[in-house]
């Protein structure tokens, strides 16, 4: 070839070469020799023509010219009216299609050019204008176009041609009909194929997120969309805003819009603006939602599309809870109750950090164990009817009682576990103890706080009895310090005649023996509590260990067991376990319920068009199949293809193919069965002699 073609440049051999195994000089000569070749004429590889051939062809075309030419006029008028008036062959034939052609012009607005097929099937955008050029021998009176739907589309007559236009919108099938051709075998189904227009689509470029929050000192904002279409996006979009201005139910929406240019072609274009802050106003709270709205170019009515709602949201000023001291100092409770088990695990901790830790660190853990511990004990008080502590001493006033006996010192709990509980009696001129009120429970008050360490675990020592005033409802309660009472005040009035509790009706859930248990649970945690508080976690465990096995005892107690109620089985016999004997069982297997489906056609037809004979497409229920696709043509994927399989099974009724390609578009057609549990196989012989060993072990 380097010989012969100077144009190879001698270099062929790169023809047969792997690229990748080329330089970058080599590959671009490779490409220059492949397109030579691809833009060269074919050689012709044909034998030459001899030259004795050629001169006998035009000696013999010669006479044969001349003859035609000097024929008698008279004799070819003779010869061309007696084929018109003689009856001939051509006037007994049915009219039958010779030529076609399909002219497909695809709507403006796609910009796809028109186009010429040979075939009668097409497929196209919908709304394309699809025109037939037609052409029958013998010509027949009337022909028309045919769809699978019934409808009829005539065709018109020039001169030999037949033409008929029609639009697209969805696919169809139809056939070529002729007036005076046969009725049966009908011609082919043809199909056209509708390509629809798609919508276009949006994509976010910026920003990346959904949400973004509007920094300090922002001025603008800025956004970037992409917009694509198979036809093409128009030119310009709109750019929707809505600012949600207000908070809580005065929230008001203002809405407004801007329109934005694209860059880029038709099928693909990018919108992009900057949004000025200053000009909207947004205020703290305030959230602002674009979105973009774009349309494609189809006509007559375009298709839209949106994007993403995209949000600007100002942070909202953070709003203080309290003013002053009172908002710094601000104290949180707790967000749950400690158990009395972590309070154990703490208090070993702490006494095991004691070597690595400071006297005043160590002195505020021990003290913060205390806190929960207090907690704790008050949360199981309130079973028995205590109040909750810490609560405010009414001022001194004027007119208090001046002979007022002394208010005593705080009362400190007491080491009592092993002590009987004191009678009623001695417990009246005891302050600060426990009294009984005329109810069922004792309660527990402590109207000091019992943070003062220097109270060590004393007793306290008993105070004098006050005179009580006559209570007609037996109310007792220990007498409140006269010198903070004050005459007519409300609370005063309350605390000296009445009592309230924060929970009364829990001191009536436990029974006597409970709560006496609960009881004694309470004076642990006191101990605990104290030593806590103090710095002595280890004196405190002992306590701590006690109040949780009495809890325990408690949380038993109050549960309650119920029987079941059910039907009594006899007991299984061990004996019969494992055995594989079926003696004596029957088959219980139910009737299947005989259930209407919505594709028991299909099914039906499925099955008789698996039998194989060719008779049997005869007897194929057709027109129950074809009802049956016009109810059902939404959950289909193809329905077009089943119309054409039906339509070719009945124009050939003894066509194999016909029948296998029905019967498969039918099974696509079909609905899955219900999930049902799996029969169990037969026993197989490896499990039969399983199940006979297994029964010889019984035996033995």
């Amino acid at each position: 070839l380097d010989a012969r073609h100077r144009e190879f440049e001698d270099s062929a051999g790169l023809l047969l070469a792997d690229e990748a195994g080329l330089g970058p000089l080599q590959r671009l000569q490779q490409a220059r020799l492949r397109r030579r070749v691809a833009d060269a004429p074919a050689p012709d590889l044909g034998p030459p023509w001899s030259r004795r051939r050629n001169l006998l062809a035009w000696l013999l075309a010669l006479p044969l010219a001349a003859t035609v030419l000097l024929w008698p006029a008279g004799e070819r008028e003779r010869a061309s009216a007696a084929d018109v008036a003689a009856p001939g062959s051509a006037g007994s034939r049915s009219p039958a299609l010779v030529a076609h052609g399909l002219r497909v012009e695809p709507p403006a607005y796609t910009g796809l050019a028109a186009s010429e097929l040979d075939g009668l099937e097409a497929k196209a955008p919908a709304g394309s204008r699809l025109r037939w050029t037609l052409r029958f021998a013998p010509q027949p009176e009337a022909a028309a176009l045919v769809f699978h739907d019934g409808t009829r589309l005539p065709l018109a007559r020039d001169g030999d041609d037949w033409h008929a236009t029609y639009v697209l919108e969805r696919a169809t099938l139809y056939r070529v009909v002729a007036e005076g051709a046969p009725a049966r075998p009908p011609p082919p189904l043809q199909r056209l194929d509708a390509i629809p227009d798609r919508a276009p689509r949006v994509r976010v470029l910026a920003p990346e997120r959904t949400l973004t929050e509007m920094q300090p000192g922002q001025r603008s904002w800025a956004l970037a969309f992409e917009a694509s279409d198979d036809y093409g996006v128009a030119a310009e979009a709109r750019l929707r805003l809505t600012l949600a201005r207000g908070t809580g139910e005065n929230i008001s929406f203002d809405e407004r819009s801007q329109v934005l240019r694209g860059r880029g072609d038709a099928g693909r274009r990018r919108f992009e603006t900057q949004l000025a802050l200053s000009e909207l106003a947004l205020a703290p709270g305030e959230d602002l939602v674009v979105q973009l709205e774009v349309r494609d170019n189809r006509a007559p009515g375009p298709q839209t599309a949106r994007s993403p709602s995209l949000i600007l949201r100002r942070p909202a000023e953070p709003v203080l809870d309290a003013v002053g001291l009172e908002g710094l100092a601000r104290k949180v409770l707790p967000a749950y109750f400690r158990s009395q088990r972590q309070i154990i695990i703490d208090a070993e901790a702490l006494i095991a950090q004691r070597p690595r830790l400071d006297e005043e660190r160590f002195l505020a853990r021990s003290d913060g164990i205390g806190v929960d511990q207090r907690l704790l004990r008050l949360r199981y008080g309130q079973f028995l009817g205590e109040e909750s502590e810490g609560g405010p001493r009414p001022l001194p006033t004027a007119d208090a009682d001046d002979h007022a006996s002394p208010s005593p010192g705080p009362v400190l709990p007491i080491d009592d576990r092993d002590q009987e509980p004191p009678a009623v009696a001695d417990e009246a001129g005891h302050r600060g103890e426990v009294r009984d009120h005329g109810h069922d429970d004792e309660h527990d008050h402590d109207h000091e706080d019992h943070d003062d360490a220097d109270a060590g675990t004393a007793h306290a020592p008993p105070a004098a009895a006050a005179p009580q005033p006559a209570d007609p409802h037996h109310h007792d309660h220990a007498d409140p310090e006269a010198g903070d009472l004050a005459f007519g005040r409300e609370s005063d009035v309350l605390e000296a005649f009445g009592h309230t509790h924060d929970l009364p009706e829990a001191a009536t859930l436990l029974d006597p023996q409970t709560r006496e248990t609960l009881r004694g649970a309470l004076r642990e945690m006191w101990q605990s509590e104290l030593h806590l508080r103090q710095g002595a976690p280890a004196e405190a465990l002992p306590y701590a260990h006690r109040a949780l096995e009495l809890i325990k005892q408690v949380q038993q107690a109050d549960r309650i067991y119920l029987a079941r109620v059910g039907p009594e089985l006899p007991a299984i016999d061990p004996s019969r376990r494992l055995g594989g004997k079926r003696d004596g069982i029957a088959g219980r297997a139910l009737p299947a319920a005989a259930a209407e489906r919505d594709d028991d056609v299909p099914a039906r037809l499925w099955q008789a068009l698996g039998d194989g004979a060719g008779a049997a497409g005869q007897d194929a229920d057709l027109e129950a199949l074809e009802a049956w696709l016009r109810g059902n043509e939404a959950r289909l994927e193809d329905p077009l293809a089943l119309v054409a399989a039906i339509d070719a099974l009945r124009n050939a009724p003894d066509c194999a193919d016909c029948r296998r390609a029905l019967r498969a578009l039918l099974w696509t057609a079909l609905a899955p069965p219900p999930a049902a549990v799996p029969r169990r196989d037969a026993e197989t012989d490896r499990e039969r002699r399983y199940l006979d060993a297994l029964g010889g072990e019984q035996e033995r």
